[in-house]
């Protein structure tokens, strides 16, 4: 089994398409189909400030499809034991994008478009309300970076995005939304894929929006099992997605409560989707991936030690510091405080990675973590 079966590559100075081996002068990209995909789809969701490049690098890392130190964009075959994930998995949603700011050229938005090899294949997301300009904002960073497809967000339930049209609010003017779809198919040249919700407040909404949207021209639905005005709360309704999967012919994707590799056969049989869209499960566990394809198959995820953790940490706050410069390096927190949730003895090593403001400050409590945890595992 193959997750993607092809490579192609964008030259830097045209948007042909060459069929050719790897040469320095050329941007990878691979192709992807949401029909043709093997089943289960396993993809890490969009999440606002949390799914940059460095996060969706060590995912593909933890995973264990992409190494340092491995030769990039070869195609491995998925092994049938599933403990080895192919190339290419998880398939990477990024984190959404301004369509306004990105036609502006605000040059933070269009830096956060960029696309390290290790990510592909790379769905980038992009909210805005306007047709126009969500047709115009793909087409820049089709031009610019070549995705291997797009994302709207028509699902955020928060009210900065909510309150002037764009994410869940679109779902209450369907006309505006079919009318994106549209513009945006037109100028752009990879599958175009919806993130929305089971509805604003009514979670039978996403019946009738899920079909326009389809007959729209969206080549995969992401169902959301909470309404708009749920927000977080409650829980998602796999029987909702279901029910939403049931009225369109294209690809559906899960998600929501699928917090645990264990969880995802479950919302696979319960939903009957083609795959899940795992977002705050993978927060603090780039290892669910890897997990997954071992339930998947029938066996008992690794477990992941303290120093396997910390490495990893490391490793991110590294690709962190790449991505961001060493002054961005405090934005780091948020994805600590997941790492070490729930971690028992590192109460007192959390609070002070809490108040770092420097990457060698963090390397020096990591090595403190990693010290004492190796001392303990050689006593006890």
């Amino acid at each position: 089994m193959v997750f993607l079966n092809t490579i192609i590559y964008y030259s830097h100075s045209s948007s042909l398409i060459h069929s050719c081996y790897p040469l320095l002068s050329l941007i990878p990209v691979y192709l992807l189909n949401w029909k043709s995909l093997p089943r289960p789809i396993i993809a890490l969701s969009p999440m606002a400030d949390m799914t940059d490049s460095a996060f969706c690098r060590v995912v593909r890392l933890a995973a264990g499809s992409v190494q340092l130190a491995a030769p990039k964009f070869e195609l491995n075959n998925l092994a049938a034991s599933c403990s080895l994930p192919a190339a290419g998995y998880p398939i990477m949603f990024r984190e959404m994008v301004s369509s306004e700011a990105v036609v502006r050229g605000n040059e933070k938005t269009l830096g956060m478009t960029d696309i390290h090899p290790d990510e592909r294949p790379l769905v980038q997301q992009i909210f805005g309300s306007e047709p126009a300009t969500m047709a115009e904002s793909a087409r820049i960073i089709e031009a610019q970076h070549h995705p291997e497809g797009f994302d709207i967000n028509m699902g955020c339930p928060v009210y900065k995005i909510t309150h002037n049209f764009n994410g869940a609010a679109l779902m209450k003017e369907p006309a505006r939304a079919t009318a994106i779809i549209k513009a945006m198919k037109a100028v752009i040249t990879v599958p175009l894929s919806v993130k929305i919700r089971a509805g604003w407040s009514d979670k039978t909404e996403c019946f009738e929006f899920a079909k326009a949207i389809e007959d729209a021209g969206a080549d995969l639905i992401t169902v959301h099992g909470r309404t708009k005005v749920q927000g977080y709360s409650g829980k998602s309704e796999w029987d909702v997605i279901r029910q939403a999967k049931e009225k369109v012919s294209i690809p559906v994707l899960a998600n929501g409560d699928i917090h645990s590799p264990t969880l995802v056969p479950g919302a696979l049989k319960q939903t009957g989707c083609d795959g899940v869209l795992i977002a705050r499960g993978a927060l603090g566990n780039p290892w669910f991936f890897r997990d997954t394809a071992d339930v998947l198959a029938g066996k008992e995820p690794v477990h992941i030690t303290l120093e396997e953790r910390i490495r990893v940490v490391l490793m991110h706050a590294r690709l962190h510091a790449e991505q961001h410069g060493q002054g961005g390096i405090t934005t780091l927190r948020k994805h600590l405080s997941w790492y070490f949730k729930g971690q028992p003895g590192v109460k007192e090593w959390r609070e002070k990675m809490m108040k770092m403001t420097t990457l060698e400050e963090l390397e020096e409590v990591l090595g403190q973590m990693m010290g004492v945890t190796v001392l303990v595992r050689r006593t006890s």
